[in-house]
């Protein structure tokens, strides 16, 4: 009997030991799970944006972009807005060379100039390009990943800021006639404080007593000067220069013609042209004649 008590006592000591060793590998285990969850439902919500499930699948939004245009040098972001995304993540793609630039709010490029932005429950994901350059310029690519993925393309144009004088490098007019110059400037961050007009280097005064000088500038996404110089003069020929505060400069040559029109003037280069064709139809045949008559001498 004493033997049999024993056996028993020895099992249920066993037993416990086995029950408490499996709580205590339950509660790890349950502890370990938790940690496990807690720990990808903050990567889930700081970087991929832990939304609700709700029905449907995630979609662009129409209003957004198609095209974006930058200046050189200023900071660009182009914009992709998503509904519904729930549990996907959003990334950026450039086409030029199928670069991933962004996953979530991770970028995924060594070039610093680029930098995701969004903001937490926001439907707006951002691609943000400090000092753009003209090699930025392309396609790229808001992408959501669904199975298989979908994407928004966006295109891409980095401008620089550029002004031209109208009618091309050279200007000719007739003495007494009107000089008309008129400059545009194009792509500036903002409308020039100041577009100044120069002539064979120098500034032009408005007040000198030459007279007969004026200046109508208007400003705005483009903005444009128009020089204007009454009953022009010999001395009114040269360089004329257009110099923008905020863009680089354009040039004109003016010309300033005292004898004849130029209309004359192609109306005379017109008939000494035809009169040349004429000459050499002529000498053509006398040509002509010459070797037939060297034939019938044979």
């Amino acid at each position: 009997m004493a033997r049999v008590a024993s056996a028993c006592l020895f099992t249920v000591n066993f037993l416990s030991y086995i029950i408490v060793c499996h709580q205590d590998s339950s509660s790890n285990r349950s502890r370990e799970q938790n940690s496990v969850s807690e720990s990808s439902r903050r990567f889930r919500t700081e970087f991929l944006e832990d939304w609700p499930q709700t029905p449907g699948s995630p979609y662009f939004d129409p209003s957004t972009p198609d095209n974006v245009t930058g200046l050189v040098g200023h900071p660009v972001t182009l914009l992709c807005k998503v509904k519904n995304l729930q549990n996907r993540t959003v990334s950026w793609v450039r086409h030029r060379d199928i670069h991933l630039l962004t996953v979530g709010r991770y970028t995924y490029t060594s070039d610093q100039r680029f930098e995701a932005q969004h903001k937490q429950r926001s439907e707006e994901w951002a691609l943000r390009i400090r000092s753009p350059q003209r090699r930025d310029s392309g396609q790229y690519e808001c992408q959501i990943s669904t199975t298989p993925p979908i994407g928004h393309a966006v295109y891409l144009s980095i401008v620089e800021p550029e002004t031209e004088i109208m009618g091309g490098s050279d200007l000719f007019i007739y003495a007494g006639s009107t000089i008309n110059l008129t400059c545009i400037v194009r792509h500036t961050p903002e409308p020039p404080n100041a577009i100044n007009w120069s002539h064979r280097g120098k500034t032009i005064n408005f007040d000198s007593t030459r007279g007969g000088i004026s200046l109508v500038t208007e400003k705005g996404i483009h903005s444009s000067s128009r020089l204007l110089v009454q009953a022009a003069r010999t001395s009114d020929a040269g360089a004329y220069e257009c110099v923008p505060d905020n863009a680089q400069s354009a040039s004109v040559r003016v010309h300033v013609l005292t004898g004849e029109s130029p209309a004359a003037m192609q109306g005379k280069a017109h008939s000494f042209r035809l009169s040349s064709i004429l000459h050499l139809i002529g000498a053509l045949h006398f040509v002509k004649w010459c070797i037939s008559v060297l034939v019938i001498s044979n």
